[in-house]
């Protein structure tokens, strides 16, 4: 069985969140990272310790499971190390060979270039550079870099057996749809493709292996750089939204401030970018863009996290009907929009917090 775990917005959907619960709960033999790279950044915690992981699989959570990172990802050998140290993973950690390596002239690219840092808001982690390099056939592999020899492998090989074999194998993407180079809000968009096919891809498994594609959305949508944001909240449209009033409501009272109706939203929500620490746009549910992405990304099942944001009521809670009334018809809504049933709802940070209607 395959399961391919994707972001259906703009990325920081929880991705990483959901990735550790699946990794615990289901027990995949192989967990596998696809995506761009680097510049992509996935939060988690492991008995009450807070990671902010780059280039290793989420799923390290488990520790019975094999982890790897595919073919179309580009490594950071120096993240890479350092992630492999910070979480203990080595021995159980793999590349594929064929990875593309960013090297320090990508990055200094990257941040040096103006278009990019000014109007496309670039992490600066050397992505773009680095693919660019890889397209043109002069970019650097994995298998050329002696620090990397004790981790390479063929993952194709690996995970195919691994299938063939009837084990359970996790993909999980990186950033999401609307940052697709192809489908995305382009040219605010990332260097490559980041929907589910693509991942299949950066693992190397053809489409016919993918079992289930679970999309995965915020409970409202956010997004951190530049580019369009439909659902924005500002001090003109706020009135629109009673549920954004209420919570605008609550952070006054706590004491949280801002310069405007949104910079006090992201602050209250604590929603900052775990690679770069930018502060994140905040906007009401983006239905229509997560029924395109639901569409093209082939979603079998969706998964809807930060509930407990939006609905404090429903901090940690495991069971369906304990949801508050409001939470449910806000999760309806995301169904009957998408047209897919929500079988994962996360309400908390903690791999545990999870209603899973897949049971």
């Amino acid at each position: 069985m395959v399961t391919i775990v994707v972001g259906g917005h703009f990325g920081d959907e929880g991705k990483g969140k959901v990735i550790s619960y699946l990794a615990l709960e289901d027990k995949p033999d192989i967990i596998a990272r696809a995506g761009v790279g680097p510049n992509a950044g996935h939060t988690i915690f492991k008995d009450g310790i807070e990671y902010g992981l780059r280039m290793i699989p989420c799923g390290f959570v488990n520790e019975g499971s094999r982890l790897m990172v595919g073919a179309g990802v580009l490594v950071d050998p120096d993240c890479f190390i350092e992630e492999v140290k910070m979480t203990g993973s080595a021995g159980r950690i793999f590349l594929d060979k064929r990875c593309a390596i960013i090297e320090k002239k990508h990055k200094e690219e990257d941040a040096g270039d103006d278009f990019l840092r000014q109007n496309i808001g670039t992490t600066g982690s050397g992505c773009g550079p680095a693919n660019a390099e890889r397209a043109h056939r002069t970019a650097k592999l994995a298998e050329d870099i002696p620090k990397l020899k004790e981790y390479l492998i063929d993952v194709p090989s690996e995970v195919n057996y691994a299938i063939d074999s009837g084990k359970a194998v996790l993909l999980e993407a990186s950033q999401g749809f609307g940052l697709s180079l192809f489908y995305g809000t382009y040219p605010y968009v990332t260097s490559k493709d980041t929907s589910a096919s693509m991942a299949a891809v950066d693992i190397g498994i053809g489409p016919t292996r993918v079992t289930e594609v679970i999309v995965v959305y915020k409970a409202y949508t956010t997004r951190v750089g530049e580019g369009p944001h439909n659902t924005l909240i500002t001090d003109d449209n706020i009135n629109k939204y009673p549920l954004w009033q209420e919570i605008l409501k609550d952070a006054e009272k706590n004491g949280v401030t801002g310069d405007n109706v949104n910079d006090i939203l992201a602050k209250y929500l604590n929603e900052k970018g775990t690679v770069t620490c930018r502060q994140r746009w905040i906007g009401d549910f983006d239905y229509e863009l997560g029924s395109y992405s639901a569409k093209v990304n082939g979603a079998t099942q969706i998964c809807i996290t930060c509930l407990d944001k939006l609905f404090p009521e429903c901090n940690k809670i495991k069971e369906y009907d304990k949801l508050s009334d409001r939470a449910r018809e806000h999760i309806k809504k995301i169904e009957k929009e998408t047209g897919v049933a929500a079988t994962l709802l996360s309400t908390g940070p903690n791999p545990e917090d999870m209603v899973d209607l897949r049971k």
